[in-house]
């Protein structure tokens, strides 16, 4: 069996370190040690976009992506919309953004070449407080869900007040999905007493219907 070779690391200003590994075509990236995500089996991310885009209401959507990864779920989206389409990419991380165009780009073909994409570091809960009514969608993969937060302030994304934000940055008619590794009893609680829409979509990564599962969370579209 191959063994695992570090490409790439860095080491934030809070000392977390950030690591982009290789085995074979096996990539990931890990968080102090945790998986933060791999190309494994993205069929979650690429389900969240789908899912999203098909609820678009317009031929030129605005869509702000939270979390690049390993650009899978940008891929869909950009496979789900049209020419007319601007999509606004947000990541922490500029180390990410620099293996996404380099070693990284051809895993999901290279999408932060396309016209239609801007990306922008930083924080995405920055994005969405100051860009009220900005956006036919927003997409989120910043973590690994509300209860396993990587970044400590992405806490207040899953809170009540956070879900008031990105319910106030979406245009009249526009949808958010977030995507989980895990079902969040919390997150649910506080979707439920915002009195918004929302539902959750099981995503299995084995034979349909069995266990794992990643969850698409979806707001402003009703259960059922």
């Amino acid at each position: 069996m191959e063994i695992w070779t570090e490409l790439d690391s860095v080491v934030t200003a809070q000392g977390d370190r950030i690591v982009l590994r290789r085995r074979g075509g096996l990539f990931d990236i890990r968080f102090n040690g945790w998986e933060l995500m791999s190309n494994h089996d993205p069929r979650s991310e690429i389900v969240l976009a789908e899912t999203v885009c098909r609820r678009l209401g317009t031929q030129a959507p605005r869509i702000l992506i939270g979390g690049l990864g390993m650009g899978y779920t940008l891929r869909a989206t950009l496979d789900g919309v049209g020419p007319q389409a601007h999509i606004l990419v947000c990541e922490l991380l500029p180390e990410i953004v620099a293996w996404n165009r380099g070693v990284l780009a051809p895993l999901a073909g290279h999408p932060l070449a396309d016209g239609r994409v801007t990306v922008r570091t930083g924080s995405v809960a920055e994005i969405i407080a100051a860009e009220p009514a900005g956006f036919d969608a927003i997409l989120l993969d910043t973590d690994n869900g509300p209860d396993y937060v990587v970044h400590e302030p992405n806490h207040a994304l899953y809170s009540g007040e956070g879900i008031d934000r990105i319910a106030r940055a979406l245009a009249p008619g526009g949808v958010a999905g977030l995507w989980s590794a895990t079902r969040s009893a919390p997150f649910e609680a506080s979707l439920s007493a915002s009195g918004l829409p929302w539902r959750c979509e099981r995503i299995s990564l084995g034979e349909p219907g069995q266990e794992p599962f990643h969850m698409v969370y979806l707001i402003g579209v009703p259960a059922g």
